[in-house]
């Protein structure tokens, strides 16, 4: 059977389980994108994908790519297309339009434009053409251009396939019923669900999540109520197979479950009540989901069933939901007493657009996700509800220590408040720039007041301190001091309860290559964003923390500069700048970094953004060394050495001793038209003068530096060389 190409949209946050689903379909190709999941497969395949996923919200048949700078080229392309193999003479179209460019600056007008394109194919032909229908199309047309790329495909859903059919009226901003899908797939039950374990929603509204997960639990298809699905006004659709596929799914749903899984509801709100259940009887679930109206001081454990553990899901009120922000919290803080008292030994996830309402359930989460729900972006927390005990040690209290951590102090000392006021400060300038830069990670302190010497670092919800050496003439119990003001006044600016959660580079002195004090290794990553790059970074085990944020405009040079280059990255470290490059449109990258860890978080930084290591390929090398023996060309490389390396088993290296050799072989492998970014972090750097003598050489350092590095100018410097 003839495989195509296919296109799979969601929510943002939700391409990561999208295509773990995708997968187990059987779909080939997978590869996620920022506006989905790509994938190759059967038209049986896309039947399948329709009816049974749980967390797309379009199939789209793509049709084609193509490259265009005007309107006229958008006719062609489209003009271009056999239409007459989609879409029925006189039957009925509409267009879903989505980009801008100089010449299409509203998605009407360029919906407009592949309409006209479309018809006039059929015109030119001497047949009669389509007509347009903005509500039930026979076929819904997707154009969508993006960096002068036009992909055209036919949409085979046609409603959203979240929207299932089972709920009428979800209340007030309702869930959607792929991110509730989501946040089950995130808590891994349909494998809990296999195990026997108990799903429960204490605050469950108009029953979404407990909806979701019976019909993961009971392997019944999500789309069986739906009326209608795009294809079936495609002329490529082939009904006989289409039957076929929903015909097995229509047998399984009168399957006998093999698992006795127990779900229930509560809401102390009778008319979520009521809604829940009459959506309940449209599923025909009135045997596996039970609803009662209970509030939530009321909520137990159940006991019937000793040996059960299971989930607790709820997506409790936010802001636009009910409630004020003070009644909110307490809310929230409720949440996190009553289920950490009665759900021992089980885990739980729960969901809220306000993060800090979150950490207001005082309980420690050990995952977090985000997805887009609408326009509104949910934060799903995961608990692990272990032991009574280790629920003790997890809680924040307001005002005594947690796990041995120091709470945040009542007052400040005057030093501290100056900290204090110094990391406001810095916070109330970069935030227009954070905001229209879309930056989440950035440092917001670099030993502005030099009696407080350390670096503070903002990695989305995480806060980062790198403690500078201190002069030999400053006793080292002034030293400690100074560094525990600068604790209390982070603990207190970011209302952080347990200092346990600040990540510490602490310096001690003699100590050479240990002079960073650390307790054991955590080995933990968490994923943040560098629009569009997702990047692992590790904030506690390793001196740097898999990100050089003082980078981030390099980053954005060679994204922009990548499209259709061969990129080479020398000391690589941990790729993020080939990430950029590779999501830029870069042909092909090699990485080269002589450390196993890096080259082994390289590739797990790749995976997370559905890039292929054939295609983006890591080498563990001696940079020199690689250089001098390699022999192909490269159209754009980055230099990033180390200031210093005496690595065991590899030469001694100085960037200033040795930078000349170094650019000198790099050099030789750019190709004519390429260009070389060299940069270092060494503070006293001199380029060599010969450099200029054989090279156009471009100083780019101060527009190379970002706007929360201003303050120390000096941070890194930065060339561009190309060829004369």
């Amino acid at each position: 059977m003839m495989k195509q190409q296919y296109l799979a949209t969601s929510p943002a946050g939700v391409g990561v389980y999208l295509a773990q689903e995708l997968l187990s379909f059987g779909a080939e190709d997978v590869v996620e994108r920022p506006v989905g999941v790509s994938f190759t497969g059967s038209l049986a395949l896309a039947y399948r994908v329709c009816l049974w996923s749980r967390l797309a919200n379009r199939v789209i048949l793509q049709l084609g790519t193509f490259a265009v700078h005007s309107t006229d080229d958008i006719y062609e392309a489209v003009n271009g297309v056999d239409w007459g193999a989609h879409i029925r003479e006189s039957g009925s179209l509409m267009v879903d339009f989505s980009g801008r460019s100089e010449a299409i600056r509203n998605a009407q007008f360029g919906a407009q434009k592949v309409k006209d394109a479309i018809v006039d194919r059929y015109r030119q032909a001497g047949r009669s053409r389509p007509s347009v229908d903005l509500r039930e199309p026979d076929v819904r047309v997707t154009a969508k251009l993006a960096k002068g790329q036009l992909t055209i495909g036919i949409d085979l859903s046609g409603d959203s396939l979240h929207q299932r059919g089972y709920r009428l009226d979800g209340g007030l901003a309702p869930l959607k019923e792929n991110i509730a899908a989501a946040a089950l797939w995130a808590a891994d039950w349909p494998a809990r669900s296999r195990r026997g374990e108990a799903l429960i929603d204490p605050m469950c509204g108009s029953a979404t999540l407990l909806l979701e997960g019976a019909l993961m639990a009971l392997n019944r298809a999500p789309g069986l109520l739906r009326q209608r699905f795009g294809f079936e006004g495609w002329l490529g659709h082939d009904e006989v197979q289409w039957r076929a596929v929903r015909a097995e799914a229509v047998e399984q749903s009168t399957q006998v479950a093999t698992t006795d899984v127990e779900i229930r509801g509560y809401d102390a709100d009778i008319s979520a009540v009521r809604r829940a259940q009459d959506n309940i009887v449209r599923l025909g679930l009135e045997r596996s989901v039970r609803i009662r109206c209970k509030s939530l001081s009321g909520l137990t454990r159940p006991t019937h069933r000793d040996t059960v553990n299971g989930l607790l899901v709820m997506n409790p009120p936010w802001g636009e939901r009910m409630g004020d922000a003070s009644s909110l919290r307490h809310l929230y803080h409720s949440i996190g007493e009553v289920i950490s008292r009665e759900f021992a030994g089980w885990s739980a996830a729960v969901l809220t657009s306000d993060v800090t309402l979150g950490k207001a359930i005082g309980l420690r989460a050990h995952k977090r996700h985000r997805f887009q729900n609408g326009r509104l972006e949910l934060h799903c927390l995961q608990f692990s509800l272990t032991t009574d005990n280790e629920l003790r040690a997890l809680r924040e209290p307001p005002a005594e220590l947690a796990k041995g951590g120091k709470a945040a102090p009542a007052a400040l000392s005057e030093g501290a408040q100056g900290v204090a006021n110094r990391i406001r400060k810095n916070l109330r300038h970069l935030k227009s720039w954070r905001q229209r830069e879309e930056v989440t990670c950035y440092r917001v302190y670099d030993a502005d007041i030099p009696e407080y010497a350390v670096a503070i670092d903002i990695y989305e919800e995480k806060i980062h301190i790198a403690e500078y050496a201190a002069p030999q003439d400053i006793p080292e119990e002034k030293a400690a001091r100074r560094l525990e003001e600068v604790l209390d006044a982070v603990q207190v600016v970011f209302n952080i309860a347990d200092r346990h959660d600040i990540a510490l580079k602490q310096r001690r002195r003699q100590r050479g290559a240990e002079q960073y004090q650390r307790s054991k290794q955590e080995h933990t990553k968490m994923i943040v964003h560098e629009s569009p790059v997702k990047a692992l970074v590790n904030l506690k085990d390793y001196l740097d923390t898999g990100l050089f944020l003082d980078h981030r405009p390099l980053r954005g040079w060679l994204r922009s500069e990548a499209k259709g280059s061969h990129f080479l990255n020398l000391f690589s470290y941990t790729g993020v700048a080939t990430l950029h490059a590779a999501l830029g449109g870069a042909t092909t990258s090699t990485s080269v970094d002589a450390s196993s860890t890096y080259l082994q978080w390289f590739n797990e930084n790749l995976a997370l953004n559905g890039l292929s290591e054939r295609q983006h390929r890591g080498v563990r090398a001696d940079v020199r060394q690689w250089l001098s023996e390699d022999r192909r060309h490269y159209d754009l490389i980055m230099v990033d050495p180390p200031s210093f390396s005496n690595s065991s088993g590899l030469p001694d290296f100085d960037v200033q001793a040795d930078h000349a050799e170094l650019l000198a072989l790099a050099m030789e492998r750019l190709s004519a038209n390429g260009t070389l970014y060299f940069s270092t972090n060494h503070r006293r750097f001199k380029l060599d003068e010969a450099i200029a003598t054989r090279w156009e050489v471009s100083d780019v350092t101060s527009a190379s530096i970002p706007q929360d590095f201003a303050r120390n100018r000096r941070i890194h410097a930065c060339f561009r060389l190309t060829h004369t």
